[in-house]
């Protein structure tokens, strides 16, 4: 299943009402252990899909503007 960025915002804003609402600390460590988890798979997750997409797009332009020093 994938995530959108907005959908990783979503279950972070969840997670953090979960822990300021929650009183035992064993239920908070949890929840904390899995927004880490989260947080660190997503940053992964987005670079990954930006590098595999502008590496399959097939097309590439290389603008040169040294033009405008002549």
């Amino acid at each position: 299943m994938d995530f959108t960025s907005h959908d990783i915002a979503v279950i972070e804003q969840a997670l953090q009402l979960a822990i300021n609402a929650e009183t035992k600390d064993s239920k908070v460590n949890h929840f904390r252990e899995v927004l880490n988890k989260l947080q660190k798979n997503a940053a992964v997750a987005m670079h990954g899909s930006y590098l595999q997409t502008a590496s399959q797009d097939g097309v590439r332009y290389d603008y040169d503007d040294s033009s405008d020093l002549l």
